[in-house]
């Protein structure tokens, strides 16, 4: 009788341990092939949609999705396989923002930024003389902020339906055994080889003796026992036990100052989203420590009196118009905005109408601006970040922006843990006056504290319209990302575009200083000569941002597009 017991006390648990052992959907000849994948960059689909910035990672999103989950338990998916098959930003080292209108309405911000370590000090990039030493923010140890990504994926549980372990288990899967990567991601690695070795104390799976190319397969061991930890742990398996230590002893090596108890101690935060109304419209963004929300809402707010729609698209008129509304909303971010646990920042004040009104009282059309003399109103973020975009058949919609900052963050690799670390720190106004690697000017709201949360320029946004789901769409770009989202809403509400052609025609650029535009390869040779004779400073870049965008269309499909300018990808079904 005792060993009958103790057999089906066998079966019973090796039964209970099968059901928990999640079904691989990624591999050869399965849901996901690693090795065998394609760049898809528009489609419409009936149901559910995933935009992203690797054809991989929008495929699991979406097998989230049809195998019972919504777009919150996509979103998650989504990020942690961002965070192995596209390391230059997606990521578990690092931070972002999640957006949510859930399809009852309720709308969710949840606040994973990066924040500054206990040690960290307002002058701690300063040398003896009050200079700056922009490599100490920018590259290697000291560079990075606490990891937020881990304990925002935790928050956004609540509002998914199925199980973390199932979640993260593609992730895994992935690291484990290696996907195949792209010409691209080859070439962005090699690269990199020498920042790598230069930052990383430990070997990293991201230096090969021999030059990457496409079509070789990325194994990464140790971020695939990382990301096993934290399916056994949650939460605790990145910020307490192996992993933070693996951190800590990275950080020892180093020079830096995360610490066990900084890892502990962090928290994501719920924050209430910014919504206002254009042009009949519903926009909604993300609130500080996101500039972005308070940027496009006063850059749309400054147009709005304007016929922007008989101007024309990219014609001299409606261009030189959205500048000087790029370049006065900028002068306010340098001045007036920063994380609101540490720092009041006037929100209702800088989207107020009044407002509003005076800041657009000395534009002049046919003049351009001079960013000297157009200061912050009177009151009394290389851009590696990357963006996802999710829509489900319910109807919610989620708008997720999460970066390291520079590409491959500080370059540093966490020795044993397989994960690149941030290089956000050089987000804060390292000192007043002094730009940061985007040429942002920030303040004293943007100065260092221990616990503050650097400002950032993530705009995850939703748009209503008619009080129903009609667009999601987000960016990558540092500062270019504020901009490059409102063009795009501008260029859909306004010029009455597709998406495709919304988020992929030219781009430019103003942020109050340095004083100049900045304008893509493609950009119109006429537009950019009359703007001369304006005096605009013009400067031609390369690509600006990598945008991801769903919108609704009146038979009620997913028009779902991904950015031409990188190996972005869509999926749905």
């Amino acid at each position: 009788m005792r060993k009958a017991v103790l057999l089906l006390l066998m079966i019973t648990g090796q039964q209970m341990l099968s059901a928990q052992k999640t079904a691989s959907i990624v591999g050869a000849g399965k849901e996901i092939n690693p090795y065998k994948y394609s760049v898809v960059k528009k489609a419409n689909f009936s149901k559910a949609a995933v935009s992203s910035a690797h054809p991989l990672a929008s495929m699991v999103g979406v097998a989230m999705m049809k195998n019972g989950g919504n777009a919150f338990d996509a979103a998650i998916a989504t990020q942690l396989t961002l965070a192995v098959v596209y390391p230059g930003a997606g990521n578990i080292g690092g931070g972002g923002f999640l957006l949510g209108r859930k399809a009852d309405g309720e709308l969710i911000g949840i606040d994973y930024r990066e924040a500054a370590p206990e040690k960290a000090s307002r002058d701690m990039y300063l040398d003896k003389n009050g200079n700056v030493q922009m490599a100490l923010s920018q590259s290697g140890h000291l560079a990075s902020g606490i990891p937020g990504t881990i304990a925002g994926l935790f928050a956004t549980l609540p509002y998914a339906k199925l199980p973390f372990k199932q979640l993260i288990q593609p992730a895994i899967d992935l690291a484990e055994k290696g996907f195949v990567i792209s010409e691209r991601e080859a070439s962005s690695l090699n690269a990199t080889k020498e920042s790598f070795s230069k930052s990383s104390t430990r070997p990293t799976a991201f230096v090969k003796e021999n030059k990457w190319k496409a079509g070789d397969t990325l194994i990464q061991k140790d971020l695939a026992a990382t990301l096993k930890r934290i399916q056994q742990k949650g939460a605790p398996g990145f910020y307490e036990g192996e992993t933070a230590k693996l951190i800590v002893d990275e950080m020892l090596r180093g020079n830096g100052i995360i610490s066990l108890d900084d890892l502990k101690n962090y928290t994501a935060k719920l924050r209430s989203p910014l919504a206002f109304d254009y042009r009949g419209h519903r926009i909604i963004s993300f609130a500080p420590p996101s500039s972005g929300g308070i940027i496009i809402a006063q850059m749309l707010k400054m147009i709005e009196k304007y016929p922007v729609s008989s101007y024309g698209f990219q014609t001299t008129k409606s261009v030189q118009l959205m500048i000087e509304a790029e370049r006065r909303a900028f002068a306010d971010r340098a001045e007036h905005m920063g994380d609101p646990d540490f720092y009041h920042v006037p929100v209702k004040t800088l989207m107020s109408e009044a407002y509003i009104a005076q800041r657009m009282s000395d534009y002049y059309p046919d003049k351009a601006g001079i960013s000297n003399m157009v200061k912050a109103g009177a009151i009394k973020e290389s851009e590696e970040t990357t963006h996802l975009s999710v829509m489900d058949a319910a109807g919610n919609m989620v708008s997720v922006t999460t970066t390291l900052n520079g590409g491959y963050g500080s370059r540093t690799v966490v020795g044993g843990a397989g994960f690149l670390l941030n290089n956000e720190m050089d987000d804060f106004s390292v000192k007043p006056g002094v730009p940061n690697m985007y040429g942002a000017v920030g303040g004293e709201a943007n100065a260092i504290s221990p616990g503050k949360r650097m400002l950032s320029s993530m705009t995850p946004t939703l748009v209503l319209k008619n009080n129903k789901p009609y667009v999601v769409i987000g960016t990558p770009g540092g500062t270019t990302i504020p901009t490059s989202v409102y063009q795009a809403i501008v260029n859909i509400i306004d010029f009455n575009m597709n998406a495709d052609d919304a988020i992929n025609k030219p781009k430019f650029h103003h942020q109050w200083l340095p004083d100049e535009v900045a304008v893509e390869k493609d950009f119109d040779i006429e537009v950019k000569k009359q703007l001369q004779a304006m005096g605009y400073k013009i400067s031609e870049r390369g690509a600006i941002g990598r945008t991801e965008a769903i919108r609704i269309l009146s038979n009620g499909k997913r028009e779902t597009v991904a950015d031409k300018r990188g190996d972005d990808s869509v999926a749905g079904f």
